[in-house]
């Protein structure tokens, strides 16, 4: 008997938990660990962060739907991972043996690279629940005071999808309030043009993005380097393409939420030979750690290298279709290893998305992830605000069902009319 453990219960890894229940039969056992006793389904922070979405809408409870699976949970932080001898070290002191480990932490959120950066500092995030819930008490001192307000994201951040959203969703918000006309509001981002995305923009993203920025009266400015954050002013460099200083600007702001750059958590990148120096998994073709071959990892956790090199470092995002891919694929590898078979299965790291914009949404595919594609695909209309909305519910109320089947193949592809991705 096989005792495989996934660590972290987000996107990746609750599929993950299921998929490899149903795959590996009852002879085998499967583990889930993870920090807290709820799933959050972080695409939906937005909308928390103004109000459109509560805790209870967007979380549940792990442990029966799990357990209901036959599927141990344990609500722990990890502390160590020790890779030579297979076992995990938990915060209330339990150790945990492994045959299997499946990383799917996602990230640490690297607040500190940017001074006065963060909840702790004097920018929102919308990076966790609790992050968005905090956002939207502080929004609601702008709907009491209107004044300036700075969104986007920080050096070396790579998810940047939900900065856009925010800002659209930001901008409905207020137009429903009849308040726009008294927040003044500034993207601020380290993508060398608007649309970039981490992934050198998918067809005419930059484009489209521009245009909806401007017809929303929503300024810009790209290749921006936050250097500072005081109370109220924001202090940023701006750059050209080759990487020569252009300005410095000191922007006045009431509410500012930019997202940080990710790092890996800390119990993942102290293992020496498995991260890189930033601490996000090194993994091969089949998800599986070259230093470590027992460690598959999925998610924002691994390493995947820029699209290309900016003036301003940016990363490349994980999308959820990607993430889907890559847990998959460990799970066939997984059940490949234990059955003696060579290992078949490799992602498909193509990128889908989804974005809501407030009273409209895009959505894109990029096929593969990284350019030269095969597909470039750029949408807009209500119809991708409407389809998020019913992916949110759909995808909870899967996670609560316990499903193992594919759930964006299953529901994305088929609205988009595409199909399999190969």
């Amino acid at each position: 008997m096989a005792h495989v453990v996934i660590l972290g219960a987000g996107t990746g890894g609750m599929p993950c938990a299921y998929e490899l229940r149903e795959a590996l039969g009852k002879e085998h056992e499967v583990t889930m660990i993870n920090e807290r006793d709820y799933f959050q389904f972080v695409p939906s922070n937005p909308w928390v962060a103004v109000g459109w979405r509560d805790r209870e809408s967007v979380t549940f409870d792990i442990r029966p739907h799990l357990e209901r699976k036959g599927i141990k949970f344990i609500a722990q932080r990890c502390d160590k991972i020790d890779a030579e001898a297979n076992k995990l070290e938990l915060a209330d002191g339990q150790v945990v043996e492994y045959d299997y480990l499946v990383i799917a932490t996602g990230p640490r959120l690297a607040f500190e690279e940017v001074e006065g950066a963060g909840p702790e500092g004097h920018t929102q995030s919308i990076c966790t629940v609790d992050h968005a819930l905090n956002a939207y008490e502080a929004y609601k001192g702008i709907l009491e005071e209107p004044g300036p307000v700075i969104i986007g994201a920080m050096p070396f951040a790579s998810c940047f999808g939900p900065a856009y959203e925010f800002s659209f969703i930001m901008d409905a918000d207020l137009r429903k309030r009849k308040m726009r006309d008294r927040v003044p509001m500034t993207y601020v981002t380290s993508e060398p043009y608007i649309g970039h995305l981490g992934l050198g923009g998918v067809g005419d993203s930059k484009g489209f993005l521009e245009s909806d920025l401007r017809a929303h009266h929503i300024n810009w400015i790209t290749n921006a380097k936050v250097t500072k954050v005081e109370a109220g002013k924001m202090f940023v460099e701006e750059y050209d393409n080759s990487g020569h200083l252009l300005k410095n600007h000191e922007l006045p702001f009431k509410y500012s939420m930019m997202l940080p750059a990710f790092k890996g958590v800390e119990a993942v990148a102290n293992v020496e030979g498995l991260c890189n120096p930033r601490g996000f998994v090194f993994v091969d073709s089949h998800q599986r750690n070259p230093t470590y071959p027992n460690i598959y990892s999925a998610g924002v956790c691994i390493a995947i290298p820029p699209v290309e090199a900016t003036a301003v470092p940016t990363g490349a995002p994980k999308t959820g279709y990607m993430i889907e891919s890559m847990v998959t694929a460990i799970v066939h590898n997984i059940d490949d290893e234990l059955s003696g078979r060579e290992l078949s299965t490799n992602a498909t790291w193509n990128a889908i998305c989804l974005a809501d914009m407030g009273d409209t949404g895009a959505a894109f595919v990029a096929l593969p992830q990284i350019p030269p594609r095969n597909v470039a695909w750029f949408k807009k209309g209500k119809w991708v605000h409407m389809a998020k909305i019913a992916f949110e519910k759909y995808f909870i109320r899967k996670m609560k069902k316990g499903t193992s089947e594919p759930i964006y193949e299953k529901y994305i592809l088929k609205m988009l009319g595409i199909g399999k991705l190969k």
